[in-house]
């Protein structure tokens, strides 16, 4: 039996809306386990760092936060914001707008900081994009995570998950419903930063940080999975592989952004 809370924030008409078709669908169409979903703080700001293996993690992650009584509020592509209908949804549901090729991502990130101060729950794909790892593991992450979790002092709770690929492959738009697949979930312990704050945030300290988000991430990938993780985390740039898009792409594979 799934322990769940009760929400305490005020949901607002796009999160209604949106528990309204997206739970009952999910319901109908998929399977889930969630592992040590108590881990997850019932109150005060938080960062919530997890892998991402699918367009449709966002909703079976969201899906998972919503029933232990938190709305979460995840970094978007500013282009969402400017999709028809779409963007009055997520406007309302306060997701907060990210643009990760210019210098606007500052914005963001002082949107999250504060966010968080104000005791919400903002949810980081630490990686950016869905992995690119070809075997599906996590792969080297950014520091915006921690730099969010120095700069506030609020906790990082890493989140591992396994089989949202299988529902909805990457890159695809056609989902595979029969049979249910499961989209499995498992939440650790708050990553230990404490012996790197009130440091300065140099490089070095936001990549230890960051190290340890990622490893604390891929340990929970392994054990649902049943296997290790990999010692070395996987390095789009070193492999010659875009960071965003499609990596099966033609005009991936050329060099350009798809």
């Amino acid at each position: 039996m799934v322990k769940v809370r009760k929400l305490r924030e005020r949901r607002g008409w796009a999160w209604g809306t949106v528990v309204a078709i997206v739970k009952p669908t999910l319901l109908a169409t998929t399977k889930h386990e969630w592992i040590d979903g108590e881990k997850i703080p019932a109150t005060g700001g938080c960062v919530v760092a997890m892998n991402h293996i699918s367009h449709i993690d966002p909703l079976t992650l969201g899906w998972l936060l919503y029933e232990h009584g938190r709305l979460v509020r995840y970094l978007a592509k500013d282009a969402l914001f400017e999709v028809p209908v779409f963007k009055y949804i997520i406007r309302d549901a306060r997701m907060i707008p990210v643009s990760r090729s210019s210098t606007d991502a500052a914005k963001a990130f002082d949107a999250a900081v504060e966010a968080i101060n104000a005791g919400g729950c903002v949810g980081v794909y630490p990686e950016g994009t869905i992995t690119k790892d070809p075997t599906g593991w996590p792969m080297r992450g950014k520091t915006g995570a921690a730099r969010m979790a120095l700069e506030t002092g609020c906790p990082v709770i890493p989140i591992g998950q396994w089989g949202a690929h299988e529902i909805l492959p990457p890159y695809t738009f056609r989902p595979h419903l029969l049979p249910r697949r499961t989209a499995r979930y498992k939440v650790g312990d708050p990553v230990d930063l404490s012996d790197l704050r009130g440091r300065p945030l140099t490089n070095e300290v936001l990549h230890e940080a960051t190290d340890r988000i990622m490893a604390a991430i891929a340990g929970l990938v392994g054990d649902l999975r049943g296997e290790a993780a990999p010692a070395v985390r996987f390095d789009p740039k070193k492999a010659g592989v875009n960071e965003t898009g499609n990596p099966n792409a033609e005009d991936h594979k050329r060099g350009r952004n798809s």
